[in-house]
């Protein structure tokens, strides 16, 4: 029995990240970042989100993907700047991340020279791996758990942190199962605190189930037809 009408609630962020290039180890950056929060597998509204200025060139492969350019970020803030913000957000939540070795290495390569402590891998779910573990042998990125979900990805030209944690959280309620109607319990207004509503619970008398005389009746009969019951045989 629930011993408050309000429980904790399961929170989590679905987070992207685009990057200057594909290697922190040689001084590549974030350069976007998007996060969406979920509580129950259900998005409450609440996003993080910030394009950044890396103080470095952006590789031509990279920009091909994202479409990103040294110019178009060069009066964005540097990750300094928003560091303190993102963790706040990213706070007590399991993070679900496409392909999390990645993210979580450029987040760390990131965080520790500010002085934060890194974040370990237990706290990712990658869905990479969720979704190889489920459909083994089939494409395992983005845009193909898109199709095989139905999730509308047509204005993905380019990859974008934010438009690809929207998608990536519609994929990942499917990996899970999918979301059933009816089930999900109420999320109250105070959702960013963690906390849902257990509801009121209806008390129910118990139902009688002394046997009628008929019944009684009837048992006695088919009792006395058997020879030698077990019950009566002697030890």
């Amino acid at each position: 029995m629930l011993s408050s009408s309000k429980i904790s609630a399961p929170r989590e962020v679905v987070l992207d990240t685009e990057t200057t290039g594909l290697d922190q180890r040689q001084g590549h950056r974030i350069i976007e970042i998007g996060c969406i929060e979920l509580v129950n597998h259900v998005p409450t509204g609440r996003v993080f989100h910030k394009y950044l200025n890396p103080d470095r060139e952006i590789e031509a492969d990279a920009v091909a993907v994202h479409g990103l350019t040294t110019d178009k970020l060069s009066a964005a803030p540097r990750f300094a700047e928003i560091a303190g913000d993102l963790l706040d957000f990213l706070d007590g939540a399991q993070l679900v991340i496409h392909n999390a070795e990645f993210d979580v290495g450029f987040l760390n390569a990131e965080f520790e020279p500010l002085g934060f402590s890194p974040i370990p891998m237990e706290r990712a779910t990658c869905t990479v791996k969720l979704a190889r573990r489920r459909f083994p042998g089939a494409p395992a990125n983005l845009d193909a758990l898109c199709r095989r979900f139905n999730v509308d990805n047509s204005g993905r030209t380019f990859h974008g942190a934010l438009l690809d944690a929207q998608l990536l959280a519609e994929c990942y309620i499917e990996l899970l199962g999918g979301r059933q109607p009816g089930l999900a319990l109420a999320v109250e207004s105070s959702i960013g605190m963690g906390v849902i509503s257990a509801g009121a619970i209806m008390r129910r008398e118990p139902r009688p189930h002394a046997p009628s005389a008929e019944e009684l009746a009837a048992h006695l009969a088919m009792l006395s037809e058997l020879k030698s019951p077990l019950w009566l045989a002697e030890a």
